[in-house]
Parts: structure tokens; sequence; C-alpha cells
């Protein structure tokens, strides 16, 4: 276990120099971190300098860190020597089970023994993916979205052999350069988001796939729809607020029975009260005890200025054309 504190963690070794991985190292230069990276592919290189390049701008505009520079990273021949004196190792090798297995063991071997292994995989539990380290209580998953650089969310949990400091820290080292974090209770295939995002795809492939709408009105469905609520209140608080002053319980106990409607492919759960009860109390504390008149306005606040933002992107790329 490691009591150094994470702020003191000034190198990261990224295992895997893909869409992920390498959008990873551009984050972690722009916080001011030292990069030590590996990758097989002999064009690794060339990858991750236009990925940094590309990402570089944006970055800047977000706000760089003290000390961030985007040539602050050394490709090595073999991750073993990617990972020595790094303080941190994020892995985004291919979502390959047998790979993920042998290469964690690897970094987990060459690793320090306070240095946290995380894995950027987008679906497997670390559980599956750790049986072939000697010492797999450093190993947790990490998984971001895409692109790394840009999209603050890293959903973090450990398997059945992960040492509750190894989640805690790493969980701890993503908050202190930035990212929000979600520190899972338990394995679940696919994480949080990746499920929800998936239910909504599946629903779509249906609607194509049976001729009942098109990509173009199932995207639009959602960037001029519920998509602009997102951004500031998630799918709870939203229909939280759709229950009007009665919040989250109203909207349960009026729509409730809609949820046996035939509205998507997808199954939908009993509505116990048990179900109804943690669905009220989590909206409350989502709520954070703020009245719903204060929510409403921060809701369309934030519409208003994700709609004018989104419109200035629009008519800016417009403008290079």
């Amino acid at each position: 276990m490691s009591e150094r504190p994470v702020s003191e963690i000034r190198t990261v070794a990224c295992i895997g120099a893909g869409v992920i991985g390498a959008g990873w190292a551009a984050y972690f230069l722009a916080r001011g971190l030292r990069v030590r990276a590996w990758d097989p592919a002999p064009d690794a290189a060339d990858k991750l300098r236009r990925v940094i390049d590309a990402a570089w701008p944006a970055l800047t505009e977000l706000g760089l860190a003290e000390g961030a520079d985007p040539h602050a990273i050394t490709l090595f021949p073999t991750a073993a020597e990617a990972v020595a004196g790094a303080g941190f190792v994020q892995e985004s090798a291919p979502e390959d089970l047998a790979l993920k297995r042998s290469l964690l063991a690897e970094l987990a071997a060459a690793a320090g023994p306070d240095v946290v292994v995380a894995s950027s995989t987008s679906g497997y539990p670390m559980t599956d993916m750790a049986t072939d380290a000697a010492d797999p209580s450093r190993l947790v998953v990490g998984h971001p979205f895409n692109p790394p650089y840009l999209i603050p969310l890293v959903e973090v949990v450990g398997g059945e052999r992960t040492a509750a400091w190894a989640t805690a820290r790493a969980a701890a080292f993503y908050r202190h350069i930035g990212k929000s974090v979600i520190e899972m209770d338990r394995e679940l295939p696919g994480f949080i988001a990746n499920r929800l995002q998936e239910a909504i795809w599946r629903e779509a492939l249906h609607m194509v796939a049976a001729g009942e709408a098109t990509p173009e009105e199932i995207d639009r469905s959602i960037t001029d729809g519920p998509g602009l609520r997102w951004p500031v209140h998630g799918p709870c608080l939203t229909f939280h607020l759709a229950g009007g002053e009665g919040g989250m319980a109203h909207m349960l106990d009026h729509f409730g029975p809609s949820l046996k409607s035939p509205w998507t492919r997808l199954e939908a759960p009993e509505l116990t009260p048990a179900l109804r009860d943690d669905m009220v109390a989590g909206a409350e504390v989502s709520a954070g005890g703020r009245p719903m008149a204060e929510l409403v306005a921060e809701r369309d606040r934030a519409v208003i200025a994700v709609r004018r933002a989104v419109e200035a992107a629009r008519a800016a790329g417009a403008g290079h054309r």
C-alpha cells in the first residue's frame, strides 16, 4: 500500500497507443505529467504524435497545467521498460481478453509495489482480466470515454482480488488530474455509462431495421431533445423534474404503469415499492436539498448555454469550409 500522496505522481506509463491510449497520453501531458509509452505497432510513434498534436489546441483552450509539454513523452521498446519508474500505469490495449490477461500480468510484475495499474477496458470486469497476475491486488479498471482528453468521466472499479487501497488510490489520482470519477461499489460488465448508451444504441438499431426511423432522425431526436438536458441533469434528475413539485415520487406514481407500455424492446423491471423508494431517495440526493424552482432555473440556463455553444461551434466550422 502506498502512503505517498497522488500529487507526487509525476510520471505515467501509457501502455497501448491506439485512439484511447494516445488520448490518455495527451491528457496526462496537458496535466503537466511526463509519459512513458509502449505500443508494439511499428508506426506507434507517428500515431502518438498525430493524436497529441490534434488534441493540443483543445487542451490548451481548456487550460494547461503548469509544466505541460506535448513533447514530454518517450516511447520504449518494451512494456516493462515503459513501466519502470512510472508512478501510475494506464493500460489501453485492444479488447481481447487473452491479451488483457497476459499484458496485465506483465505490467503488475514490472510495476513498483505501490504503483496502481489501471485498465481502460470498456467492458471486461477486472476479476476476469486479472487471472494470470501473480499479484492482482494493484489491478483496477479505469474506464474513460472517447476522447479521454475531452470527456471527463472515468469509471473506477476493482476486481475480487483488488486491494481496496488500490481502487481508492486510482480514483484519487484521476480526481487530482481533473477527471470526474465514479468509484463503483461492485463489478458490472460494461460498467454504468456503456450499459446506458448501449440500451439507446440497441433500440436505435431496432427502429432502423424495422423502417421506423432513420439514423438522422434518431440522432436529431437526442441532440435536439433530451441530450440538451443531460449535460446538467442526467436521466434520473430529469425525471425528478418531470414530476413537478411532487418530484420523483409523483413521476413514478403517476407514470409508473407506462413502464410496461411497448415503447422499447427492452424488458422493464418491476416497479416494486423498494425500487420506487430507492429512486425517490436517489433523486433527493442528486437534488442536494435544492428546491424544484432552483433546479429548473439551473437546467434552463444550462440548456441555453449548451445550445448557444453548439450553434457557435457549427457556425465556426461552416466558416472554415
